[in-house]
């Protein structure tokens, strides 16, 4: 018979587990598995720290944001945020599977380009972009540009003066939404530094409008990361099109497109579920529809800009132990081989997270511990007291929900060297970047 302490084990594992890619299983071994393969005899094979990416996840979740936007909106295009996370792999996953692309910087436009992406799905955001950016941009003819400021749009036009053809773009504007979201993740207030606050955006519009060089095509915003809600997605879709209808009024815009931009929350913790995809697409189509008809607008084109959502449960790191500090009646510290170098979520916003002993997943929970990173410093600390098995130098933690922001954010702090990536499917695990070695680390480095 198992006992009430054996139940509530086996049904955390299961709430735990259930954070983890979809292909998530636990072996005979009592092994954490991911597509199939053996997530302890990955961590021997290729090192730690080292991150995973289950590709059924990746495409089970592309596809979902296509069906459920579409269903309820029949003109929705998915784009995807590469600053989530970008890598050759992924973007030819994503080309595959019939997404665009949100970039914010040449970096990130430069690899989409280099394996063949069709650049005309390219969506070029940021608040400060170049003017070598810019022209970049326009030499690869790319599908859209999202103005951010009355700078950038003079200057865009002055570029495209010189090219041989008319870029498309949309005016991202800041509709003065409060997201209830980390400070530093809320991007659609009035005191951002991103994009014209409602009151500048007629000017803007008027000269987006009477610019030779430049198509005006739509309007976008973007109200921050991790909203759980769906009501700060409605106030801003009122917000800009009753301001489209009053730019059609005054000026004569016709909206031909709205991009609402991302934030779809994944769950992070067992206790703290995020909402399917299919109720943000509900809340969001039925709010541009109703609103349309209030207005007499012509129902755009929407486009939704996806990232964590599509990348962050796909994700999973995993860390070799080290040492094991236990300071009795004050805390046990469980040190691990990768940390804010890594993955710098939690030091810098509280980011939570879960995680599991991948080697230990059928064995009682022991009492909690807090895993430490290996960094000089005191905030290096990925997860405060977690309640998990015995656990000993040379276990495998692997902590879920890694795929997105952790490794675009990753450094060298302390002259550390970026970890591997692998991709997993079916039993099967190819590397996709490899570990750095030092003479990565000082190939720059001049004497």
């Amino acid at each position: 018979m198992t006992s009430l302490a054996g139940t509530a084990n086996i049904e955390k594992m299961i709430s735990r587990l259930s954070l983890f890619p979809l292909t998530a299983e636990v072996s005979d071994q009592g092994h954490l598995k991911i597509g199939g393969c053996d997530a302890v005899e990955l961590a021997a094979e290729f090192g730690t720290p080292l991150y995973l990416f289950d590709e059924f996840s990746l495409r089970s979740r592309c596809a979902e944001f296509k069906q459920e936007f579409s269903r309820r909106y029949a003109d929705t295009t998915v784009i995807y945020a590469c600053k989530a996370f970008i890598n050759k792999a992924l973007v030819l996953i994503l080309k595959e599977e019939g997404l665009g692309l949100d970039v914010v910087s040449s970096g990130e436009l430069g690899i989409a380009q280099s394996v063949g992406f069709p650049l005309d799905r390219v969506y070029f955001h940021g608040n400060n972009k170049s003017a070598e950016e810019l022209k970049l941009a326009l030499k690869w003819r790319i599908g859209r540009i999202v103005v951010d400021n009355f700078h950038e749009l003079a200057m865009l036009g002055e570029i495209a003066a010189d090219q041989s053809y008319t870029p498309d773009i949309l005016l991202r504007l800041s509709p003065g939404v409060e997201p209830h979201t980390h400070k530093y993740i809320a991007t659609g207030a009035v005191d951002t530094k991103f994009g014209f606050p409602l009151f500048s955006g007629g000017e803007a519009v008027a000269q987006a409008m009477s610019a030779p060089n430049l198509n005006l095509v739509g309007l976008h915003f973007h109200i921050g990361s991790l909203i759980y809600d769906f009501e700060p997605y409605q106030q801003a879709i009122e917000f800009i099109l009753s301001f489209a209808a009053e730019m059609r009024q005054r000026n004569g815009f016709e909206l031909r497109e709205l991009n609402v931009g991302g934030g779809f929350a994944i769950q992070y913790a067992v206790d703290s579920p995020a909402p399917p995809i299919s109720a943000y697409a509900e809340a969001i189509a039925s709010e541009i529809t109703s609103k349309c008809q209030e207005l007499d607008l012509a129902l755009p084109r929407l486009v939704v800009e996806p990232g964590r959502a599509i990348v962050g449960q796909a994700g999973v790191a995993l860390y070799r132990v080290g040492v094991v500090k236990d300071i009795p009646g004050v805390r046990c510290y469980v040190s691990v081989d990768g940390g804010m170098a890594d993955n710098i979520r939690p030091a810098l916003y509280g980011a939570k997270h879960e995680a599991v002993v991948a080697n230990r997943m059928s064995e009682k929970e022991a009492g909690k511990v807090t895993i430490a990173g290996k960094f000089c410093e005191s905030g290096d600390i990925l997860i405060k007291n977690i309640a998990l098995p015995p656990v000993s130098a040379g276990d495998i933690i692997a902590i879920p929900d890694c795929g997105a922001y952790c490794l675009p954010q990753a450094s060298n702090y302390n002259a550390s060297l970026k970890p591997a990536i692998v991709l997993v499917k079916e039993g099967k695990a190819r590397l996709i970047r490899r570990r750095e070695t030092l003479e990565d680390l000082t190939r720059c480095d001049l004497i």
